[in-house]
């Protein structure tokens, strides 16, 4: 059942595109430019030709040109207006209601500005909605709901302090009718729930959108323009959770959901509970937590719900809960839609962020539920910030200001006496304290990691992290029965693996550095770094780490059938993988490097993908293990990370090599190599070979573009594998290692492409038994037909697309934390 639901998820990516909405009022401005461009068949207009509609003023403003921008960089944001002093921007606005607002910053340097140091305030209509904002190193888009109630609408840029401000494009355009109503919001808190009033006269700034169990839904597929992104990493227990998929478009009826409101392939696709866990209890919640930056600040929480998972009405009932409070109660989905099934809906509530920024939303079961019908869902989630909209501008009567004059006096007095207080008994405190003792091993520096992790602990002895992690030598020696050589598994740079079992049963894979090994300090720093910020189902996971007796140890999650190369070839004892079974393992493992690349600010490059570092677990799942060379991506507004080259011979990007300069890139490369080792079954090099076949890569992409690549297809899948499944298995191969890294597409390019030759393979299969069964094979390829010429396009319009330092995808994320990604 889950390798049909991955299908089709991959089929909804595919799907046609909306028709667009069309608003009443849509102003689309490209700031500090000449020309007009072009986003998502979208035209920006010039601001600077105005087009005899005079909605731009400002007495001293600057249409900055970026002159070096880099090749791909998108048309908008090549130019910016900055604004030295204030200016605006109006607009004739013919409907009154309900609008969104857009606002595109990508900072650049050019003509003595650099548009990082950049620091303003934007107002609307007078209404403060970024206050000395300043926008980060890389492209973010802000999105504002509010309502418009005059013929006029001024955006109001005001420079901070002696600063500056910018702006590369603006959007304003009507929103839907009814896309925020007034009544049915729910307030949520530590009280109870009540009515909460005139939700649509709020500011609101749109924090995250989540296609809770789907892909990524980009703004072609959405009728206002929008970005919607997977719900995977913000699940708190993912085993707890199974994916829902509709083959059917929703039924959508008055009263309801609108396509506006949220596109089908939101309604389409849902977490449900994953009841096949016996692990779990019969009752358990689903739970995602969402960081939202802002400590308890009021958001609304837009939920979307569809009953794609029942056979008839009235079978599902479940309770809502949003920071631990119940939000609504035996919600019955069937009654909220006027009796018919699979119809959308969604339900408004506001409640505050934690102390932490973080809303957590969950779903479970109701007592109204029936032993055999225990279930509960999501299919979409949206958070949005509501923006404090206090005119500071009024002016206040002066006996106001005297009394908080004198108020602040008083306070900066009682301050001033605490702190030095405070400072005398830290000194004197100082000086009895007696000398700590260091933790660790002594025959290297123990470790002083940084950053924020759920598994960091304080040590009473020190103040370096991850110490909830140390597995004392003593439970290692005898999970391993004292380093048994019999128990094995592998060897490597930097030591020996054995596999081991911990004194709960669990079982684990032992990684002993040897004394004087090739990988040494740095890279045991690096692989606790690494995976003590990570987890994902396709990365191997750290389990602990021990540094006593200059021992250096790392202990991971144990790995059942071993690295992806005995699967392939060099081992007799393993049977050959089907290729259904290694699309899979690709995708897994394009699955656990794409999450490396985009999942954090800077992005994480592996540098060392290859098949024996791609493990295979009991159920042919991929995990990507070997993190001893992997480096932080490039800094923001940099391309690349310069340093030494370190990699696997075969696998090397060739850039990289040259240039010294890595990317993550250099990683889809490498990726490239292994996917034709899995079509291939032989290694990246083999000098044994005539020299023309030594390099596997040259030797496979010449038989390719001979177009004769199934003449050098493993023999033991030739005879399974279908035409167009391959055609694109090795298209998709041939643009990972071409020459340049910009040529090369992204991991997200490659997953999807690796989804769509699993899902030619499946459709292929699935005409041959239709053929069998007498079906109308004329109806069958009219209707394939149509979908693959859709799909084909789509792939290679994303290929296009996104090879961009600021790729579309990048450009209309949602905000996944404070940094913009």
């Amino acid at each position: 059942m889950e390798k049909h639901n991955l299908i089709f998820l991959t089929l909804l990516f595919f799907l046609p595109c909306s028709l667009s909405f069309v608003p009443i009022d849509n102003y689309l401005i490209n700031c500090g430019s000449h020309n007009n461009a072009s986003l998502f068949n979208r035209v920006f207009m010039s601001d600077s030709t105005n087009a005899g509609l005079n909605f731009f003023s400002s007495d001293d403003s600057i249409a900055l040109m970026n002159k070096n921008p880099s090749p791909n960089l998108l048309t908008l944001y090549q130019s910016a207006r900055v604004f030295v002093t204030t200016g605006r921007y109006r607009f004739n606005m013919k409907k009154n209601g309900t609008h969104l607002i857009r606002f595109h910053f990508f900072p650049f340097k050019d003509q003595g500005f650099d548009l990082k140091s950049a620091k303003f305030s934007v107002f609307v209509n007078g209404i403060s909605i970024l206050s000395e904002f300043k926008p980060p190193g890389e492209a973010m888009i802000k999105e504002f709901i509010l309502k418009i109630e005059s013929n006029l609408l001024e955006i109001l840029f005001r420079p901070f302090d002696s600063g500056f401000g910018f702006v590369n494009a603006v959007e304003v355009f009507t929103a839907p009718e009814d896309f925020v109503i007034d009544y049915g919001t729910r307030l949520v808190g530590p009280s109870g729930m009540e009515e909460y009033k005139n939700i649509s006269s709020q500011v609101l700034e749109t924090i995250l959108r989540i296609n809770v169990g789907g892909v990524k839904i980009t703004p072609f597929n959405d009728t206002l323009w929008r970005t919607w992104i997977p719900d995977e990493d913000y699940l708190v227990f993912k085993e707890a959770a199974k994916h829902a998929v509709s083959t059917h478009t929703p039924d959508y009826e008055k009263g309801g959901a609108t396509p506006e409101i949220a596109p089908e392939n939101v309604y389409m696709t849902a977490q449900q509970m994953n009841r096949e866990n016996t692990s779990l209890a019969s009752r358990f919640n689903i739970t995602w937590k969402f960081p939202v930056a802002s400590e308890g600040v009021p958001h609304l929480i837009r939920l979307h719900f569809c009953d794609i998972v029942s056979t008839s009405l009235n079978l599902l009932y479940f309770d809502v809960y949003i920071n631990g409070y119940i939000a609504y109660k035996d919600l019955d989905l069937s009654s909220l839609t006027f009796h018919t099934l699979a119809s959308p809906v969604y339900v408004d509530f506001v409640a505050n962020s934690d102390n932490s920024g973080v809303i957590e939303i969950s779903v479970g079961p109701s007592e109204l539920s029936s032993s055999i019908r225990i279930n509960a869902i999501l299919n979409g989630a949206e958070l949005m910030k509501i923006v404090n909209d206090v005119d500071n501008t009024k002016i206040v009567h002066r006996r106001k200001h005297l009394w908080v004059l004198i108020g602040s006096v008083i306070g900066g007095i009682v301050v001033l006496f605490l702190v030095l207080t405070v400072v005398l008994l830290a000194t004197k405190c100082r000086k009895k304290r007696p000398k700590e003792t260091t933790v660790g091993s002594v025959g290297w520096t123990p470790l002083r990691m940084f950053g924020g992790s759920s598994l960091s602990r304080t040590s009473e002895h020190g103040s370096y992290g991850y110490l909830g992690m140390k597995i004392p030598f003593a439970d290692i020696q005898s999970a391993t029965n004292n380093f048994d050589r019999n128990l094995i598994i592998g060897s490597g740079g930097f030591g020996m693996v054995y596999k081991g079992v911990l004194g709960d049963n669990v079982k684990v894979a032992v990684k002993r550095g040897m004394p004087g090994s090739r990988q040494g300090l740095p890279e045991f720093h690096s692989e606790i770094t690494i995976l003590s910020k990570i987890r994902h189902r396709h990365l191997v996971s750290l389990v602990g780490f021990c540094e006593e007796n200059s021992e250096m140890i790392l202990v991971y999650e144990y790995v059942e059938r071993g690295p992806l190369k005995k699967h392939l070839y060099g081992s007799s004892r393993q049977p050959p993988l089907t290729w259904k079974q290694r699309l899979e393992v690709c995708i897994g493992a394009a699955r656990g490097l794409h999450y490396l690349h985009t999942g954090f600010a800077q992005g994480i490059i592996h540098r060392d993908i290859k098949s024996t570092n791609i493990l295979v677990d009991e159920d042919y799942v991929a995990k990507v293990a070997d993190f001893g060379l992997s480096r932080s991506g490039p800094c923001i507004n940099e391309t690349h990370v310069s340093t030494g080259v370190k990699g696997s011979f075969g696998y090397l990007d060739p850039e990289y090599y040259r240039r010294q300069q890595l990317t993550d890139k250099s990683d889809v490369y490498s990726f490239g190599v292994v996917l034709f080792e899995v079509l291939c079954g032989r290694p990246a090099v083999d000098p044994q070979l005539t020299r023309e076949q030594v390099n596997l890569a040259e030797w496979a992409i010449e038989w390719l573009q001979k177009g004769m690549l199934d003449h050098i297809v493993d023999p033991h899948i030739i005879d399974e594998i279908k035409p167009r499944s391959l055609k694109k298995f090795g298209e998709t191969a041939e643009k990972c290692l071409a020459e340049y890294g910009v040529d090369r597409p992204t991991m997200g390019d490659v997953l999807w492409n690796l989804e769509y030759a699993l899902q030619l393979q499946e459709s292929e299969q699935q005409r041959v038994i239709r053929d069998d069964s007498g079906g109308s094979e004329a109806d069958y390829e009219t209707t394939r037909t149509i979908h693959e010429n859709s799909s084909s396009r789509r792939i290679e319009r994303d290929y296009d697309n996104d090879c961009s330092d600021v790729s579309t995808s990048q450009v209309f994320s949602q905000l996944m934390n404070n940094n913009g990604r």
